[in-house]
């Protein structure tokens, strides 16, 4: 969303807030939010030089307030960020909620999650910022609000959730600036983003159906959108000297199934990727369809000890015609890209510690990320963390590997009233 927008977005929910506290003066209301100082140093230094992934100090407030059948709620930040010596403002999440007995609707930017994965996204489509990820930010910032409808609807014999996102929102990915990151083609610098125009043809749809079967959740998705993740198109492919940058249409039918079992959790989700621009997967500069899938399974071992384990995997379709069509320099992805990940999680001091570990495993890369962390409550509203990401690999193109040189030491410390 453009500047224009979202001023006038925040304006429209500004507006709303005064009418609503007009005529309701008996509404619930709440006010909250946190000060922050967030702190990331690079063990390596960072293309630009700079020492630092990322340095600010931010300041949120969460409005909230509620008569019944409505409902308003803002999240909103402002914060000044050190490594580009900026002031920012950011309206995070704002919408108005309207329940009723069978069904529910919501309006604005929220952040929406589905699916079963702990840090592996199948069936939930929704924009992420895997910059603030990898530079060791608080786990909230992974996610991005979309502005959007989303409406449930809750018969006797299952319950639904349609979401509709009339402005497509990418994946945020490292910058070149704080991150050291593999480019195919480093010589062409003229370069320009293509997003999908909004209108009513693009228009994302979302929807998911759940209920419960003999104890276990289960849940049906469906989505017809874009990759979050830009594609390169060179106007030429012998001798390339402009990359436009665009998101290739797409659609992904999935499931997720998650109980009790073995004396622990059970996770099981799959998605089938369906790259709606190239069917028959003859376009290199396309990602071929893809089935992607997991298994997840979480126990306690004894009390405040838990520990969780995921495979996951994306298996291309068409890999012949992939190999056969793909660029001389390219490097060539495995047929099945398959990983492991670990999270051991420790609570001590009647749980004002937590100490915590994850790490991922690429078994067809060979590359690696971990990240152990240490958070502690001072008091029941300080609380402060420290952590590390480190990242390897072989492979200076692989998902991980790419990051080798990108290992930083992040400090995050928190007010919240």
């Amino acid at each position: 969303m453009d500047r224009i927008n979202i001023v006038a977005f925040f304006i429209f929910i500004l507006a709303s807030i005064f009418c609503f506290l007009l005529h309701s003066y008996a509404a619930d209301i709440s006010i909250h939010g946190f000060s922050q100082g967030n702190y990331s140093f690079s063990i390596s230094e960072n293309p630009s030089g700079k020492d630092f992934k990322w340095a600010e100090e931010r300041v949120q407030l969460k409005f909230d307030a509620s008569r019944d059948p409505f409902r308003i709620f803002i999240k909103t930040d402002g914060s000044f960020e050190h490594i580009e010596d900026k002031e920012d403002a950011e309206l995070r999440e704002g919408y108005v909620d309207y329940t009723a007995s069978k069904w529910d609707l919501r309006l604005g930017r929220q952040i929406i999650t589905w699916g079963l994965g702990d840090l592996l996204f199948i069936n939930d489509v929704f924009p992420k910022d895997y910059e603030a990820f990898f530079s060791g930010r608080p786990m909230e910032y992974l996610k991005i609000g979309v502005d959007s409808a989303k409406l449930g609807m809750y018969p006797n014999f299952a319950s639904f959730e349609l979401v509709v996102i009339p402005n497509f929102k990418p994946n945020n990915y490292p910058s070149s600036e704080r991150f050291w990151m593999y480019d195919p083609m480093p010589g062409i610098t003229n370069r320009e983003t293509k997003e999908p125009d909004t209108k009513l043809n693009n228009t994302e749809i979302a929807v998911r159906a759940y209920r419960d079967i003999k104890g276990f959740d289960a849940s049906i998705y469906f989505y017809h959108g874009f990759m979050r993740q830009p594609s390169m198109l060179p106007d030429n492919m012998m001798t390339p000297s402009k990359l436009t940058l665009f998101y290739p249409e797409l659609s992904v039918y999935g499931t997720s199934f998650q109980g009790r079992a073995f004396e622990g959790i059970l996770s099981l989700e799959a998605g089938y990727y369906d790259s709606r621009q190239d069917n028959a997967g003859k376009d290199p500069m396309i990602p071929n369809s893809q089935t992607k899938f997991l298994i997840g399974y979480q126990k306690q071992l004894w009390e405040d000890l838990t520990i969780g384990l995921q495979y996951y995997g994306e298996y291309m379709h068409d890999y012949s015609e992939y190999e056969k069509n793909l660029p001389q320099g390219f490097p060539k992805e495995n047929k099945l890209h398959d990983f492991s990940t670990i999270r051991i999680t420790r609570l001590l001091k009647n749980q004002t510690l937590k100490l915590s570990i994850i790490s991922f495993y690429s078994i067809s890369d060979k590359d690696y990320m971990i990240n152990p962390e240490i958070k502690y409550n001072f008091t029941d509203q300080v609380w402060g963390a420290i952590g590390e990401n480190i990242f390897g690999g072989d492979k200076n193109w692989s998902q991980f590997g790419q990051l080798d040189k990108n290992d930083n030491v992040y400090l995050q410390l928190r007010y919240e009233f």
